[in-house]
């Protein structure tokens, strides 16, 4: 990372960074796959991948990624400088034409359905009329990539993005620069509701479950999208988890893909049992694998992929870099939301409970729809041996941006149980004080 000031504050592996987490178990996920793709389920039966394998398919050393990492950071570099459209297009044909965004300099897998958008998008078509719209082009090439869009809408609504038509425009969008037709776009949907749900630090069956339900109950009430619902039936059983393995289709059919993802999630309790799983399943191994994994390294974290399996890892450095860029770029875009409050706070004085400033309460709103909320704050505060108010407070213009997140996570979240204190951290400056450490940290 170039800026200093941020190498200083922020620990690029801690827990805290879900997009390490989500990317890295996406790429390992991948690669476990790559060696072994097409292979049938029986076949795996008797030979099951349990870590890194050299050669096989594409005849390719251990830890190579394919188009699914490939694409996904093709996007997450994009995103690093907001959302453009066609700055995400220019990058896939950058790996796709030249072979940037790849383990080796050369793209070794490709779908037809893609192959055919980048076509058009290198013929003069505008990224939004570029995806095939067909019935045959629900392949699983744009639900395989769409996870980083879940980090940078966190970034901008917070996890409860699901009554919002814009963020799913977004999502939309960003699966029709290859692959258009409802289907395809309702997959990575739920798929992306889903991880908002696992972002939040919730149970595991409470995240899936809640996440399907509310993705497929926003398509339920859109009539360009309501002859589609039946598709998702099997997701809305609450006894999906339940089905027998056999019954679980691990092929490159986007929401087969989707299905197989969420059965392994389920079925599972680590990263490591869960992308074993996915892989094994056979076929589509490679994508069935990054699904299973983007999701899987969300809610165990980075520190729960094998470090064996890390090590491999073709340009690891390379990845964990742009993932930390993403992780400060978004974190810091968030941050200026909540830096326009600053006038606010150098002014206010005294907020008298209970009524309250709707300036106080705008700020409280606006914080709820950032990426910059501590599920695990009371976790955190005690890993820095913070227990007291005293301590916390002293330790705020020293706080890196782990300690900082929690810090604010607590003064927002405790008011439920502590009535004023927020009218405290008003009148005695806390608020500022942590609003002025985020703005040297991040600026």
């Amino acid at each position: 990372m170039k800026d200093k000031g941020v190498d200083i504050v922020f620990n690029p592996k801690t827990k805290s960074n879900n997009v390490l987490g989500g990317i890295m178990g996406l790429a390992v996920a991948d690669a476990l796959g790559v060696p072994v793709e097409f292979e049938s389920r029986s076949t795996l039966k008797k030979n099951p991948v349990v870590g890194m394998r050299a050669y096989g398919t594409y005849n390719q050393p251990a830890g190579t990624w394919s188009d699914d990492t490939s694409m996904t950071l093709c996007l997450a570099d994009s995103l690093c400088k907001g959302l453009d459209y066609y700055d995400i297009m220019d990058n896939f044909l950058r790996w796709f034409d030249d072979g940037e965004f790849t383990p080796y300099g050369v793209a070794f897998d490709i779908g037809n359905t893609t192959r055919e958008a980048l076509i058009k998008y290198k013929n003069g078509n505008s990224p939004l009329e570029c995806g095939g719209q067909g019935e045959y082009d629900n392949g699983n090439g744009s639900l395989m990539r769409i996870l980083p869009i879940s980090f940078y809408l966190q970034s901008i609504y917070g996890i409860d993005f699901q009554k919002t038509d814009e963020a799913f425009d977004i999502i939309h969008n960003v699966s029709l620069l290859t692959h258009g037709h409802k289907r395809s776009l309702m997959a990575c949907g739920i798929y992306i509701s889903v991880a908002m749900m696992l972002l939040g630090g919730m149970n595991l069956e409470t995240a899936v479950d809640q996440g399907i339900d509310e993705a497929i109950g926003y398509y339920e009430r859109k009539d360009e999208f309501k002859s589609e619902v039946k598709h998702f039936s099997r997701l809305k059983n609450k006894n999906f988890k339940n089905l027998p393995q056999d019954e679980i289709n691990s092929g490159g059919y986007v929401v087969s893909t989707l299905e197989a993802a969420i059965w392994c999630l389920l079925n599972t309790d680590d990263y490591k049992s869960c992308v074993l799983k996915a892989v094994n399943l056979g076929d589509d191994t490679d994508t069935v694998g990054a699904v299973a994994g983007g999701l899987a390294g969300i809610h165990y974290g980075y520190e729960s992929i094998p470090e064996e399996w890390t090590a491999k890892i073709a340009r690891r450095d390379y990845i964990e870099n742009l993932c930390s860029e993403l992780y400060i770029n978004l974190t810091r875009n968030s941050v200026k939301k909540l830096l326009s409050y600053i006038p606010y706070f150098e002014s206010a004085r005294d907020v008298e409970y209970p009524a309250r400033d709707e300036k106080l309460l705008e700020f409280a709103d606006t914080f709820y729809k950032t990426n910059l909320i501590s599920y695990n704050y009371l976790v955190v505060l005690r890993s820095y041996n913070l227990h007291t108010m005293d301590q916390i407070e002293s330790a705020i213009e020293t706080a890196d941006l782990e300690l900082l997140k929690a810090i604010l996570t607590g003064y927002i979240r405790q008011d439920r149980f502590k009535w004023g204190l927020w009218e405290y951290a008003v009148r005695e400056k806390v608020f500022l004080r942590i609003l002025n450490r985020f703005n040297e940290i991040l600026q």
